[in-house]
């Protein structure tokens, strides 16, 4: 029976110490382990991560062991020293301030680094022992971002997931880290990647592409290996679990009680953990320019602040807690009187019951984070008003902020407006209030935790399926000798091979392609076989194949099957064709050579093509998208084919391709063995032009082919030709 597994950082249960040395076990905090509840308890689910205490004892480690094992837990135990290093090191002192954009606040230390690695293996290892060939695994967030391709390594074929809880940085920010490469390969581990934006997806889609020079298509990364689906998706929060403790006899309870408290006052609640990138202290100075522009509001409105302590012993975050005091007593210290305090300041974490009811005492909950994933408590704060009245007043570099556009969103480095939206809340009329409360509560009440967990594991099974569509068989032992033992039988071979990205691998310069020694010995041996009919089938003009190939003994078929050239013969063409559409064409491709630097034209006989290769891969790849629209409008009923190939935009005379030239070697030798191998979509042509008792054979697996094998690069193409000489002698 399958299962899912969840693996986190932390486990909802938290064990700790009691003063009196004992062990504890309580609820985690966190939407996180609300959302994820429903899952683990079900049938025989598990959820793995570290019980958030070091334990000293194997006994105690039993205990704690044996407790979380009866309800759906695994433990993994971390040395005193790894908690440090892995945690408070890397994770939090190299990945948090990278990915929130506060990248002068990051160490690159790597012995950090090295523990980083070490706990995502001994993570690996705890899923990997309970983890069968059905089950689902779903990793979470920064702390585990190697863990999907460990897992991978171990489990090729498991379905796994893996969520980021914070933003991705752009891609300027991330390839400052040392290790960035080794972060892209473990998340990309994974089948499915989420993230709460598409601005989030975007940046990550761009760190694939420059760093790992991977392509990407309809939001799926090529490998090489595998599709890897990413997308996003907006965490939601319980929203009947908050509906139902704000509507509770104790909030209501303490709501009056509190209101009594504060005497009337209008009140801007706002509610955080001590973080440098919450945007505290940026908050407290636009509340003190609102008191300073708007005298009228003095002692009728009250800042109430909640700051929940974390990490207080780091260095930035003490200096962060220290700034705040600073500002809240110099802000009170002005304003006080003697029956008014303008901010309420807490430093301390509040059960569920008291949040819920300052929920709903807030006129206006402030949440103005420099850089957050999502921000719940934005949506917690809303689905608490039960009686639609309050207003949000949000950050629009908060993820949240995506998809609650009926607050006021702000810019939280722009004092002024921030003050300035403030000043607007307060005075905002209770009908507006209540018609933007309606359409929040209408967005957080649809895309709940529970939709938001439903639609991973929906979309996490979709990718599964789309690898299943899209993946061509890797070429294995039992079909490689098969193979061989077909080419040793038969008297009359075609070898059908494409060269740029099969024979030679890529390179920024085409021209740069020039064929080495290697590979020339290689085809030279191929062709000393009279059995053997080698035929270069490529993109590249006549011309530059004649001059690196012509002296081999090899057939040609060049510009995507325009030109022709058996051994022996002239080249000629496969039908008349005709050129007079270049100079619009060219026109054209000129204008997007100079709008995007290192793109350049290629002019064949009876082609032009734009190579982007050398650009900058997001504007090479938006240009290529608006001259591909360009050229198929203007290209309608001409006669013209426009091609989108591997970097670049080929325009062609439509009706010849190579899988027409490739038919006319079939018909005219009638061979018994076949082998065509290709990389691009050009080669789709070749490979259904081909019969089916034929070999096909697809360089890399990261698009829907034909063919009815693969490899993974350039490299593994010539390890097959080897093998193919290897199995005469």
């Amino acid at each position: 029976m399958s299962r899912t597994l969840i693996v986190s950082n932390r486990l909802p249960t938290k064990v700790s110490r009691s003063s009196e040395g004992e062990l504890q076990f309580s609820p985690s905090e966190g939407g996180l382990a609300t959302g994820l509840g429903s899952i683990y308890r079900r049938g025989e689910n598990v959820w793995v991560g570290w019980p958030g205490q070091y334990l000293d004892s194997p006994e105690d480690e039993q205990r704690v062991t044996e407790q979380l094992t009866a309800d759906h837990m695994q433990p993994v135990f971390l040395t005193e020293q790894e908690i440090k290093d892995f945690y408070e090191g890397f994770s939090n002192e190299t990945l948090w301030p990278t990915f929130h954009y506060f990248a002068q606040f990051a160490q690159f230390e790597p012995h950090t680094w090295e523990a980083y690695e070490a706990v995502n293996r001994k993570f690996c290892d705890a899923v990997a022992a309970l983890a069968g060939p059905e089950d689902t695994i779903w990793v979470h967030d920064y702390q585990l971002l190697l863990l999907p391709g460990m897992l991978r390594e171990r489990l090729p074929e498991a379905t796994i997931g893996f969520f980021l809880h914070i933003p991705f940085p752009s891609y300027e920010l991330f390839r400052a880290l040392p290790w960035r490469e080794q972060l892209l390969r473990g998340m990309l581990g994974a089948d499915l990647i989420g993230f709460h934006t598409y601005g989030y997806v975007r940046h990550f889609l761009s760190a694939t592409e420059r760093l790992l020079n991977l392509s990407r298509r309809d939001g799926l990364v090529e490998t090489g290996t595998r599709a890897v689906l990413v997308d996003a998706f907006p965490m939601g929060i319980d929203y009947d679990k908050y509906a139902e403790v704000a509507a509770s006899e104790e909030a209501r309870r303490l709501e009056h009680e509190y209101r009594e408290a504060l005497q009337g006052q209008r009140v801007v609640l706002s509610i955080d953990r001590l973080d440098y990138t919450k945007g505290i202290a940026q908050r407290l100075r636009a509340f003190e320019l609102l008191l300073t522009r708007h005298p009228e509001l003095h002692n009728h409105v009250t800042l109430l602040m909640l700051v929940v302590p974390s990490r207080d012993q780091v260095a930035q975050y003490q200096a962060l807690k220290e700034e705040i005091d600073e500002l809240v007593g110099r802000i009170n210290g002005q304003y006080r009187t003697i029956s008014w305090s303008p901010i309420q300041y807490f430093y301390r974490s509040y059960p569920v019951e008291e949040l819920s009811a300052l929920y709903r005492l807030a006129d206006v909950a402030l949440v103005t984070p420099m850089r957050d994933g999502m921000n719940l408590v934005a949506k917690e704060f809303v689905a608490s008003k039960l009686d639609q009245h309050g207003v949000l007043v949000l950050s629009e570099r908060a993820g949240a902020a995506r998809e609650l556009s009926d607050a006021l969103i702000i810019n939280p480095t722009d004092t002024s407006q921030v003050a300035d939206t403030l000043f607007e809340a307060l005075m905002m009329p209770e009908e507006e209030q209540q018609q933007r409360m309606q359409g929040l509560q209408a967005i957080v009440q649809r895309y709940n935790i529970h939709a938001w967990v439903e639609l991973f594991m929906d979309r996490l099974a979709y990718s599964k399926i789309k690898q299943g569509a899209l993946s061509t068989d890797l070429l294995d032992d039992a079909t490689r000798q098969q193979m061989m033992t077909q080419f040793q039988q038969a008297n009359r071979r075609l070898l059908l091979l494409d060269y740029d990205g099969t024979l030679m691998p890529f390179h920024a310069n085409p021209k740069q392609v020039r064929p080495e020694e290697n590979l020339r010995q290689l085809l030279a041996e191929l062709c000393a076989d009279a059995r053997n009919h080698v035929v270069i089938i490529s993109g590249r003009d006549r011309h530059t194949l004649a001059e690196w190939l012509g002296d081999l003994p090899v057939d040609f078929i060049a510009e995507h099957g325009v030109w022709l050239r058996k051994r022996g013969q002239d080249w000629q063409m496969i039908q008349p064709l005709r050129n007079d559409w270049k100079p619009d064409i060219r026109a054209i491709m000129e204008q997007y050579v100079a709008r995007t630097a290192g793109s350049f034209i290629e002019e064949k006989d009876y082609a032009l093509v734009w190579h982007y290769r050398r650009t900058d891969p997001d504007l090479g790849r938006e240009r290529a998208q608006d001259m591909l629209t360009h050229l198929t409008f203007i290209g309608q009923g001409s006669g013209l084919i426009t091609l989108d190939g591997n970097k670049v935009v080929e325009v062609k005379n439509a009706g010849v391709d190579k899988g027409t030239a490739a038919a006319r070697w079939v018909q005219e030798m009638q061979p018994d063995f076949i082998l065509a191998i290709g990389d691009d979509r050009t080669d789709e042509d070749t490979f259904r032009a081909i019969p089916d008792d034929a070999y096909s054979v697809k360089v890399g697996t990261d698009i829907r082919s034909f063919a009815k094998y693969a490899v993974r690069n350039t490299a593994d193409v010539r390890r097959l030709l080897r093998g193919l000489l290897a199995a005469e002698e």
